[in-house]
């Protein structure tokens, strides 16, 4: 498996193979979720690319950028044992050379959720998807439904511009006591990751209430919110029941409502959610 880091090294690379191309694009510090989306890219297409760039233009003022995880041998390892055929690991400076100024914007889906919390992150995923898009060419790019907000904004802008390219959501992949797998885990420590369950828990509880009959909005959340009361480390940045394909918030759940959620355990943010009505 090759590490290619320039964009002209990629296209050259590309332009000697056949059939169809996958992008599996990533922050690094790869895990059993990214590893999940290069099987079902292996599955599906004659290329793998998994990209590994951890986008400074997504990252507000004092959020984690430097303190986020990177291990570039190991995501290597990851990613040839998943299937991927090349990982492109350009630099920021590759990404974004000296008098870059462009950017593109999606509006309404962005506003709410992580949105509204992180003003601009939306901005910064959309332009290095289209630059990652553009770059590589790719048939299907799979992205994970943990980010479930971030699979719905990719999914709205390349309808909206006519891009070339079916986006796959994969399911969250989660440990066996119910967290969901996430780069920012290994931030945490002991205490701290068995404070995080209570993310899970959260979902948990208030899927188990909507099987029994409940549709109450406010009574689900309510639901959803006490085990995440119970963690003196847990600070709830959000949590909101929407309609899945708008994001906007309901009063009454049904089936294909969506538990979105956002918990600082200490000063780590994670984020997870679930479909009330999917087993």
């Amino acid at each position: 498996m090759e590490t290619i880091d320039t964009i002209q090294e990629m296209r050259r690379f590309l332009a000697g193979r056949d059939g169809l191309v996958a992008l599996v694009p990533t922050m690094g510090y790869l895990h059993e979720g990214h590893a999940s989306l290069m099987r079902e890219a292996r599955r599906r297409a004659d290329t793998v690319v998994a990209s590994v760039f951890v986008n400074p233009i997504q990252f507000g003022v004092g959020e984690d950028l430097e303190s986020y995880p990177r291990d570039l041998e190991r995501d290597r390892l990851i990613a040839g044992e998943a299937g991927a055929d090349v990982i492109f690991a350009p630099t920021v400076a590759e990404m974004y050379p000296q008098g870059y100024q462009s950017f593109v914007n999606v509006e309404g889906i962005t506003g709410r959720l992580c949105g509204a919390s992180r003003p601009g992150h939306f901005r910064g995923v959309t332009t290095v998807v289209t630059k990652l898009l553009n770059i590589v060419q790719p048939g299907i790019a799979l992205f994970g439904m943990k980010d479930f907000q971030q699979l719905a904004v990719i999914r709205t802008m390349v309808a909206d511009l006519n891009m070339n390219v079916e986006i796959v959501g994969m399911p969250i992949v989660r440990e066996p006591d119910g967290l969901a797998l996430s780069s920012r885990n290994a931030r945490l420590d002991d205490a701290q990751r068995k404070s995080a369950l209570c993310l899970s828990r959260a979902l948990f509880a208030a899927k188990e209430a909507f099987s029994r009959g409940e549709r109450s909005a406010a009574t689900l959340s309510a639901l959803a919110l006490a085990p995440i009361g119970a963690e003196v480390e847990a600070q709830v940045d959000y949590l909101e029941l929407c309609d899945s394909a708008t994001l906007e918030p309901v009063t009454t759940a049904d089936e294909k409502t969506l538990l979105a959620l956002a918990v600082k355990i200490g000063t780590v943010r994670l984020i997870d959610n679930c479909i009330l009505g999917e087993e």
